[in-house]
């Protein structure tokens, strides 16, 4: 099986020739001590402050090889929201809020350009999005040339909201002192969610990701009754819009999603990711999940990546396969993303053990890897 269809048949609950291998995000100094680790003859690289969806050629160049050299069966993009430097630590995207920058991580907003009611008023984030804002994105996926599966993350429509307004604090406060805000708000982080996909379809994406968490370790962020009120309908909404135009697209949030877990297959998403070890048990969200979501995840990138010996990496990933792969529907990633202080030795042993142990039995009609 090509890399590509491997993992798009497990995304729709199939059982391909081994467990697809994939990774939501990779940190833009984690892509470069990889590829020096891959690749002691890769390019020098000097790593600045993070700015995802800003990433320079030379690092996507550096990420390509990572991909191609770990047999990675699908890519995975962000695509630029106008990240502009206004000081040493601080941006505005083209949409208005501030951020803050960090050397460890996604920029952090700080203040949002949506505080009142009236701001909505022509708040219009649709129509700001554009062919030059996946520029990377298309960059990636001509320098792979097909061999992968191309994927986009299009931010949680909580998400985006929460980042208009300047923090998730005070958007949760606006669920029960601005519900209207709320709604208004969502309405246009969908708008915006349904024009990126667009875009990305026509650069050439063959799946989606929506990041954004709405759960904790101990439960979701809001209450269920919360979700399904403010959040919901608008998941449901973009999900259709992602199936009408012939894709599929994969829920990514953090922490105890049991309590709305059901919900999230009502709305129609394709796959869950990353199903948190510290507080979600694979086994047991396969068992639920089988045969109407794909599977994705989930080796600790917390603990285990960042602190683990390379034969406990090995040991987690063959116990994952034997818990998660049997009959198809699983893609092998971290349990978020590999971000800085994940050991580049742990990330490779992860990808090499799965690459060893994922092949399903497909001559048996097991479908058991």
């Amino acid at each position: 099986m090509k890399r590509k269809e491997r993992v798009m048949t497990a995304l729709r609950c199939g059982t391909p020739d081994r467990v697809p291998l994939t990774e939501l995000y990779i940190n833009e100094s984690s892509i470069v001590r990889l590829a020096h680790a891959l690749r002691p003859d890769a390019v020098d690289v000097e790593v600045v402050v993070e700015r995802v969806g800003e990433e320079t050629r030379q690092v996507l160049d550096l990420y390509c090889l990572v991909v191609d050299e770990l047999e990675l069966d699908a890519t995975c993009g962000v695509f630029s929201i106008g990240l502009e430097p206004i000081s040493q630590d601080r941006a505005r995207d083209k949409f208005g809020t501030i951020f803050r920058l960090s050397e460890h991580g996604e920029p952090f907003p700080i203040k949002g350009p949506v505080q009142t009611l009236s701001d909505l008023e022509g708040f219009d984030m649709a129509s700001k999005v554009g062919p030059d804002d996946f520029s990377g994105i298309r960059y990636v996926f001509d320098k792979m040339g097909g061999r992968t599966a191309n994927t986009v993350c299009v931010t949680d429509p909580f998400k985006v909201s929460w980042r208009r307004r300047g923090g998730m604090e005070p958007l949760l406060m606006d669920y029960i002192q601005n519900p209207k805000l709320v709604h208004g708000l969502a309405r246009a982080a969908t708008e915006f969610d349904k024009a990126a996909v667009d875009v990305a379809l026509d650069a050439g994406a063959d799946a989606f990701f929506m990041p954004g968490d709405v759960a904790g370790e101990f439960t979701t962020l809001m209450s269920p009754k919360h979700y399904r009120e403010y959040i919901k309908p608008y998941h449901r909404e973009i999900v259709e819009h992602v199936h009408d135009r012939g894709s599929l697209i994969v829920k990514h949030t953090d922490g105890n999603a049991w309590p709305i877990m059901d919900d999230i297959v009502e709305v129609g998403f394709d796959g869950f990711h990353p199903v948190q070890p510290q507080c979600m048990d694979i086994a047991e969200v396969k068992r639920h999940l089988a045969g109407r979501l794909c599977v994705l995840g989930n080796v600790d990138c917390r603990d285990l990546l960042v602190s683990g010996s390379v034969e406990e990496v090995e040991r987690t990933v063959k116990e994952t396969i034997e818990q998660a792969a049997p009959g198809g529907g699983y893609v092998m990633i971290s349990s978020n993303s590999i971000h800085p202080g994940c050991r580049p030795e742990n990330y490779i042993a992860m990808v090499r053990t799965a690459h060893r142990w994922g092949a399903y039995d497909l001559e048996s009609g097991s479908g058991d890897a």
